[in-house]
């Protein structure tokens, strides 16, 4: 069956810091070649953002404060999305699909005042579970996952206190939220929110597999901060995490992958039909 290739804008929100993230967000896309093709627009660097020509955005995590502070690309950027939102809204259009992750996803939630968006007591990072909510378990992405499933949390930044009722008036839901901690009394963090059917945004990093992040965490300057700040323990703690494949790997391929199969078979319902595997 020949069809066109679905267009897929990748937003690399990294500003041009070495990172895994954008190398699995280009491996995963691989993994659909035949049935997309994607440009990558490096958002806060070269001030790239895409246009509405796109059939599917991904939008990756980052570094730095997520709140507004003036630079030249912000505008541009929040711009996209509300394009994107007001374009979805319309009746009879022809949907675009979107994936936010973690500082994407912080700045979004912010923008459409989803959410709280603050600096964190300390700083997450690890292995760690995340648990479904009562919507979480009915949705067709993270619905897939076990409770709790387990994912990659890197952030100095937080989005709490949801806005339920501006979630819901958008047709959104709140999916997940960060690991019970009940010895601490901070609220726990929004992990994931459905911003519509079409637009999806979790907290955590579900793009992460096991072979980059041992990469990761094998690099000596790494291996000393992590041992530094979080102790050997923990160190050992996340490095045994990585040989579990019902933890980071399973995530890995349920989430964006299905997110991405789910988007291909809205354009192209007929490869269902005919039993095509994605």
């Amino acid at each position: 069956m020949n069809i066109t290739p679905v267009r897929v804008a990748v937003l690399d929100m990294y500003q041009g810091e070495p990172n895994e993230g954008m190398r699995n967000i280009k491996a995963i896309l691989e993994r659909f070649k035949k049935f997309v093709d994607y440009k990558v627009y490096d958002v806060r660097s070269a001030l790239q953002v895409p246009d509405l020509e796109y059939d599917i955005y991904i939008s990756s995590g980052g570094p730095g404060c997520p709140l507004p502070v003036g630079e030249e690309w912000e505008q541009p950027f929040f711009n996209l999305w509300d394009s994107l939102l007001a374009h979805n809204a319309t009746e009879g259009t022809r949907k675009k699909y979107a994936f936010l992750i973690c500082h994407s996803f912080q700045m979004m939630a912010h923008h459409l005042g989803f959410g709280k968006v603050s600096e964190r007591h300390s700083p997450s990072f690890g292995i760690f579970p995340v648990h479904k909510t009562e919507d979480g378990f009915k949705d067709p992405i993270i619905g897939r996952l076990p409770e709790p499933f387990y994912a990659v949390d890197s952030r100095e930044w937080q989005v709490t206190t949801p806005d339920i009722g501006k979630i819901v008036q958008a047709g959104g839901s709140v999916l997940c939220l960060e690991k019970i901690r009940p010895h601490v009394p901070y609220e726990r963090a929004i992990m994931g929110v459905r911003f519509s059917n079409e637009m999806l945004g979790v907290q955590f990093h579900p793009e992460a597999d096991a072979e980059g992040m041992y990469r990761y965490f094998a690099r000596p300057d790494k291996k000393e901060k992590i041992i530094e700040h979080y102790g050997l323990d923990k160190y050992n703690e996340m490095i045994n995490s990585l040989t579990d494949p019902n933890k980071i790997e399973l995530t890995h391929h349920a989430i964006i992958p299905c997110f991405l199969s789910d988007a291909i078979e809205y354009f192209y319902p007929q490869l269902n039909s005919v039993g095509v595997k994605i």
